[in-house]
């Protein structure tokens, strides 16, 4: 299935010169055959996978040297729509000469980016990006049935968009990082939702374990919780040592806001933040005094004494202020 299978208008427009070609003039479709592979010397391999959130399907052959595990010859068959045999005919490609510990290492982004005309600009329109996906997964499925494991024995994490190939603990750590809190923000930092966008919500063409937005509400409880046990009467919050950075500036912020501040500005000064590092048992909290503190010679000495104090009575009693 071809250019006419394709929605015409702005859509087509979308596709890279590279991928129209590829459409109807594939360069791997085919098979190989028992015979082949023996007048190679080579094992055959013929893995099947298909999308049924589209309805498309692959079928991969390999010739694989099993003396080196090199992959000899490499070839497709397609059902499914004509991104989903450009894509197939890419990764078929990029399969050959490689071992088959190399070609696992092939990912959708490296089909997409081997298919563009030129290095900026996508070769499919986002709506799209699942097909070359599935030409990821069927190199693991080849992979797998070579090695006789499971596939699954080469996902070391779990990828939440799969277009992009992001796995959940990059998302939780980028968001946590860099506080983020709406859905474009995280498809700004990682790409993630950018694409067949299934990974944003429930409802898309593919059903998710973990959402970006699951991600999101994760995140607010969490701060929800910090602020709660920093609200806590009778002494240091129990749980600094296992808030993320942004939550520790955000905490020490809160107590520089409400206990330090106001003294610092009475006598033409102030402060702030600069970082927070762990030490050992230790938490070193980075600061530059601004005003009048700058050159005030207490600055290192009572009024150091004064702020790690609270700090430490507020927070957590490791930790350390030091001046730059």
């Amino acid at each position: 299935m071809g250019i006419d299978s394709l929605v015409g208008g702005t859509i087509w427009d979308e596709y890279s010169n590279k991928v129209t070609d590829l459409m109807n003039n594939p360069q791997n479709m085919g098979e190989i055959t028992e015979e082949e592979a023996k007048e190679m010397g080579a094992r055959l391999i013929v893995a099947d996978f298909g999308a049924e959130s589209c309805g498309d399907a692959v079928r991969l052959y390999w010739a694989v040297d099993p003396e080196t595990d090199r992959i000899l010859s490499s070839k497709f068959k397609s059902f499914g729509c004509g991104t989903a045999i450009a894509s197939s005919d890419t990764m078929a490609e990029l399969c050959k000469g490689k071992t088959v510990d190399e070609a696992v290492k092939i990912t959708n982004i490296d089909v997409e980016k081997a298919m563009r005309d030129d290095a900026d600009t996508p070769a499919v329109p986002p709506q799209k990006m699942h097909c070359s996906v599935m030409a990821y997964d069927v190199i693991k499925k080849a992979a797998a049935q070579y090695k006789g494991v499971d596939i699954e024995s080469f996902e070391e994490e779990v990828i939440v968009c799969e277009c992009a190939r992001i796995t959940l603990s990059t998302l939780q750590e980028v968001i946590r990082l860099n506080d983020l809190t709406t859905v474009e923000q995280i498809t700004d930092y990682t790409k993630a939702g950018a694409f067949c966008k299934s990974c944003i919500k429930p409802g898309g063409h593919e059903e998710k374990d973990v959402y970006l937005v699951d991600l999101l509400e994760e995140y607010e409880k969490e701060k929800i919780a910090a602020g709660a046990t920093l609200g806590n009467e009778g002494g240091p919050a129990a749980d600094f040592a296992k808030m993320t950075i942004v939550q520790r500036i955000k905490a020490v912020d809160k107590v520089v806001d409400e206990n330090i501040r106001q003294m610092l500005v009475m006598d033409g000064g102030d402060m702030e933040i600069l970082d927070i590092k762990e030490n050992g048992a230790n938490f070193d909290i980075y600061i530059r005094y601004l005003g009048a503190c700058s050159g005030c010679a207490s600055s290192s000495t009572g009024t150091l004494f004064a702020i790690e104090n609270i700090l430490k009575e507020k927070l957590d009693e490791n930790i350390r202020v030091l001046p730059i």
